[in-house]
């Protein structure tokens, strides 16, 4: 493979994956979302064409912007299937199946821009009270999953772009899991994760034809 160049974001931690890595990722999910397009399926792909860090069992979030607005993003919190199947997979679904938007049209393709976060594990965090909670909350850094009463969300690390304040990042959060702002009990869980975050214009993704 020889992959174009990605233009990469700010990570929040280290980075995992070189230019090269990143780029063949970024080029996967580019061409599962136009082969969606003509096949209506995801990108199919043979494990054994990609380097060994690609074939890791990890999570993935793939967001999509059109115009600087939010176009679709589906991911999954806990990893299951290699890193190339799950960008793939989530591309494909964050372009075709995220119930905020309706199918992407073909005319829509070369006006995306696309990120891929890749997950750490989710580390549970031990608290209290909601005051020692925000304590130990690292704005900029942390991706959070927040539980409680059988409902779940999260926000991934870049959601503190919109909401820089702890407290407010948390409180939304909740409105985001189903619960009501506000709302605290003595069940209510959280975990945090990083993300290694990395993208670009869809246009400058694509290996050459």
């Amino acid at each position: 493979m020889a992959p174009m160049p990605s233009i990469e974001t700010a990570g929040e931690r280290p980075a995992i994956y070189d230019s090269t890595e990143r780029a063949i990722l970024l080029d996967i999910a580019a061409r599962s979302i136009a082969h969606g397009l003509e096949y209506r399926r995801p990108l199919d792909l043979d494990l054994a064409e990609y380097p060994e860090p690609l074939r890791a069992i990890r999570a993935t979030f793939v967001t999509l912007e059109r115009h600087a607005d939010l176009r679709g993003c589906i991911g999954v919190l806990d990893a299951f299937r290699p890193l190339v199947l799950d960008v793939a997979q989530n591309a494909f679904a964050a372009a075709f199946e995220d119930p905020r938007f309706p199918p992407l049209r073909a005319d829509e393709y070369p006006e995306l821009s696309l990120k891929i976060s890749v997950l750490t594990p989710a580390e549970p965090m031990a608290f209290g009270s909601e005051a020692e909670l925000l304590t130990q909350i690292r704005p900029g850094v942390d991706g959070l999953i927040l539980s409680d009463r059988g409902r779940r969300g999260t926000f991934l690390p870049s959601v503190w772009e919109q909401l820089p304040d702890p407290r407010d990042f948390l409180e939304h959060l909740k409105r985001k899991a189903g619960l009501p702002m506000g709302h605290w009990s003595d069940s209510l869980r959280v975990a945090r994760y990083a993300t290694e975050s990395f993208g670009g214009p869809i246009g400058r993704l694509q290996r050459p034809a």
